[in-house]
């Protein structure tokens, strides 16, 4: 028999790393052939890239003005490749400025669409889900509260679990990180993690920076360690950190820098999701271009920013967001959690409290599930 043809897309980093361990999971189960959009990840992972997905990878509504041409010759390329390859299934993985675009031209061929980690029509652009309801087959979500919001807006949805849940683990005690980067064994460790693209880094990274200087200038005791997000590396830093910098930059080592963390500054996204499921407690910050900024403030339709906060229903993590997003109220954030250890202890048990509901319902765990309910449709 035949192995199935499958299209993937996956236009961002963090949707591209869940859609490479979906990718192995198929091949496993099925022996499907995939082709599609992404990254090297999902190339490893044996998923023929005709697009990549860098080319379309940005922040900010402004930013992503820029790249409409781009996209737009993505989108030809990819379409043209299903009605060549005549695929028995489409998955689309987060991304959904460009995915629902290229799921409504698949559903003109006739290709059924499977959804992978739910676009945020729950956050903003609501009017989304009817969209959603006309082309998707099934939406895999992976937090619990989507799946009653889809569910009721008539959209066939399973909550299948967060997939971070089976991989975010350190794999070295905190003693041998501190060992290996040759950091003091007493001093507290402040993880700094700005963000995977170059913008967030523009964004993010002066700020931070600023205000582990006043941390220093102020006498707290910790030392900054920055974790390059993957694919980046020491260099990508330097023009921020200066020729003799303060802050350690370790690299292919997020998850032992966190778990090793008595605090973390975070930039809002998928990195707050880590640090909770390993347990650091966290200051949220995020700064996007003033245009997003103006566009996201009349679009943007939930209580907080993080999903920490909005998975609790509660400010349980400091969020500077945009305006509040300072040197001095990052540093004065930072400073209450290092020298307060039962706001670190507090924080903590509300972390537990994210991993246990994005757990997965399956003992399969996120993925396994998924990869379960897409072999039946095929």
């Amino acid at each position: 028999m035949t192995a199935p043809g499958i299209l993937i897309s996956a236009g961002d980093p963090s949707g591209a790393m869940h859609a490479a361990r979906l990718a192995r999971a198929l091949t496993d189960r099925t022996g499907a052939r995939m082709f599609g959009l992404g990254t090297g990840a999902m190339s490893q992972a044996g998923v023929e890239l005709v697009g990549d997905a860098s080319q379309i990878a940005v922040i900010g509504l402004s930013e992503a003005l820029e790249l409409l041409p781009r996209a737009w010759r993505l989108l030809n390329r990819l379409e043209a490749e299903a009605a060549r390859r005549r695929p028995r299934l489409a998955i689309l993985v987060d991304s959904p400025d460009f995915n629902l675009r290229l799921g409504a031209r698949l559903k003109r061929l006739g290709i059924p669409i499977v959804y992978f980690i739910s676009p945020q029509v729950w956050a903003w652009r609501s009017g989304r889900v009817g969209r959603i309801r006309q082309l998707v087959e099934r939406m895999l979500v992976i937090f619990p509260f989507e799946e009653k919001f889809y569910r009721e807006a008539g959209v066939a949805a399973e909550f299948i679990g967060h997939p971070l849940c089976d991989v975010v683990k350190p794999d070295a005690p905190a003693g041998e990180f501190r060992r290996r980067w040759s950091l003091d064994p007493q001093q507290p460790i402040l993880a700094l993690l700005p963000g995977s693209r170059p913008k967030e880094l523009a964004h993010n990274l002066p700020v931070m920076t600023r205000a582990e200087r006043l941390l220093a200038a102020a006498g707290v005791p910790c030392q900054p360690v920055l974790a390059a997000a993957p694919g980046l590396a020491a260099g990508d830093f330097r023009s921020y950190l200066g020729p003799a910098p303060s802050i350690r930059v370790v690299e292919d080592a997020t998850y032992n820098a966190l778990a090793a963390a008595e605090c973390a500054i975070v930039s809002s996204g998928t990195a707050t999701v880590e640090a909770a499921l390993l347990g650091a407690p966290m200051v949220v910050v995020y700064r996007v271009s003033p245009v997003s900024a103006f566009l996201l403030r009349r679009l943007v339709h939930t209580p907080f920013f993080s999903m920490v906060n909005l998975l609790l229903e509660r400010c349980a993590v400091p969020e500077l967001i945009q305006q509040d997003f300072t040197p001095e109220r990052v540093a004065q954030e930072t400073r209450r959690l290092l020298e307060r250890p039962e706001e670190r202890e507090r924080m903590k048990c509300a972390l537990a409290e994210v991993r246990s509901r994005l757990a997965s319902p399956s003992p399969l765990g996120a993925i396994g599930r998924a990869a379960e309910i897409i072999s039946s449709l095929l």
